[in-house]
């Protein structure tokens, strides 16, 4: 068989352009309907499970069963060689998967899916929780509050900052609000004149807050001030929630003006342990992000544009490859027993349904996640009609380097593949799905598109 016919080349383009198609439909039909969450989990769901039924039956099979020359013994070299090279391929195509999706998402490309915006931002919320909780662990005044009410902390606390000489309260105004001081440090001058200075670990307005009584001194930046701030009725529910909060204000007021030692012997080490309890004792549970976080993060990203569409490319690449090569593989079991061979004859056709089958919900889920972020429908179908295109050509390159290949490379390419696209199955289809409906649903749909992708067999 000449590997270049251009016939073979032109087939392998077409079948790699109809496994993409689904791209531009399901784009379509995601930015006119609008669907629902729990349609998308379950096309996802689907689409996840028919891709896995692609990959076990077109990619992992033939080497397997090749080992006891079974199904897969048309393939040529030795079984064993195919088979760890498989095995080497499939392991390299999901670290370097993962290489690459990290790379593309720190640039902006997690936010061409929910699943990937939802963990990009969970995390980042987490950063943001445990920098606060290694402020607060300066705070003597919080260190016996327990883990389970961390969470109500830091739904709390808020973000204040003052320049040096600004005014934080005069004698005689009302305190609405407990300062906790992290870097600066201000003057407070009680009505006697007597004055004294509050530094970074301190706070300030305790006692006042306690006994609900207006400030009884002035209190001014010294010097810039960088703090956390606690409101009055939030200081009331927190000491309403936590005795021990309760104990220790009532014990700092007690002792505002003298040197706590027995509070300070351990400090260190007791402000380590609360550190690392309070960190595991954070929720910061999956939620969905909304059109305002997106924004955000797209602003935070200016590269993001250009990061979704590689991010994109990056899941279409493997089965480009894929398409390619397996009809290559095709062509060299059936050329031999066929005198003609017709379009029909070396279609894939579990490979293309399983591919069709997941492209479809995944152009679908996104298209919709991109216009929360802010994209023309314009503008995002034509980035999923050039992945198509792209996968289209891709297939042709596939089946030109699979030529130029022996079979054991050939296998290692094809393991490499098959470990970078079930990589993201895991990573980004099966999460979608779970964050968007309900888990039930989604191992049943996974189900069902498997045993639709596999059904197809029967056609070859």
């Amino acid at each position: 068989m000449e590997a270049m016919n251009h016939t073979y080349l032109i087939w392998a383009v077409s079948l790699g352009a109809l496994s993409a198609a689904s791209l531009p439909l399901g784009s379509v039909v995601g930015l006119q309907m609008n669907p629902r969450p729990a349609i998308i989990s379950v096309m996802a769901a689907f689409g996840a499970g028919a891709l896995i039924s692609a990959l076990s039956v077109e990619l992992v099979a033939p080497t397997v069963l090749a080992l006891e020359g079974g199904v897969g013994a048309h393939q040529h070299g030795d079984a064993h060689a195919n088979f760890i090279a498989l095995i080497i391929g499939a392991s390299a195509g999901g670290v370097l998967f993962v290489l690459l999706d990290n790379l593309v998402n720190s640039f902006g490309g997690f936010l061409r899916k929910t699943s990937s915006s939802i963990t990009y931002l969970t995390a980042h919320k987490h950063k943001r929780q445990m920098q606060l909780l290694k402020q607060l662990t300066s705070f003597s005044l919080l260190k016996d509050l327990p883990t389970e009410h961390v969470n109500s902390l830091l739904s709390m606390i808020q973000s204040v900052s003052y320049a040096d000489g600004d005014v934080i309260a005069r004698t005689g105004d009302p305190c609405e609000e407990l300062i906790f001081i992290n870097s600066g440090t201000v003057e407070v001058i009680l009505e006697t004149g007597v004055s004294a200075e509050l530094g970074k670990g301190e706070v300030t307005g305790i006692v006042t807050l306690l006994l609900d009584r207006p400030y009884a001194a002035d209190i001014t930046a010294k010097t810039d001030i960088d703090g956390l701030s606690l409101s009055k009725p939030d200081f009331d529910r927190l000491r309403a929630i936590s005795k021990e909060f309760d104990k220790a204000v009532h014990y700092l007021s007690a002792q505002r003006l003298e040197t706590v030692k027995e509070l300070l012997e351990d400090r260190g080490n007791r402000r380590t342990e609360w550190l690392q309890q309070a960190g595991q004792a954070l929720k910061t549970g999956a939620q969905m992000p909304d059109a305002l976080e997106l924004r955000k993060a797209r602003e935070e990203h200016e590269s993001a544009p250009l990061a979704i569409w590689m991010g994109i490319l990056l899941d279409g690449i493997p089965e480009s490859f894929v398409i390619g090569a397996g009809l290559l593989v095709l062509l060299q079991a059936k050329i031999q027993s066929l005198e003609t061979l017709a379009f029909v004859d070396i279609v894939p056709y579990t490979l293309i349904a399983g591919l069709f089958l997941s492209n479809f919900p995944e152009a679908l889920a996104s298209s919709a996640n991109m216009r929360l972020v802010g994209w023309s429908k314009r503008r995002i179908f034509l980035l999923w009609l050039a992945l198509m295109i792209i996968t289209a050509v891709g297939a042709g390159v596939g089946f030109v380097l699979a030529g130029s290949l022996n079979h054991t490379w050939l296998v290692f390419a094809e393991g490499l593949a098959a470990g970078a696209m079930l990589t993201m199955i895991a990573a980004a289809m099966i999460p979608e799905a779970v964050h968007m409906g309900r888990a039930n649903l989604v191992g049943l749909s996974t189900l069902a598109g498997f045993i639709a992708a596999i059904s197809f067999k029967l056609l070859e």
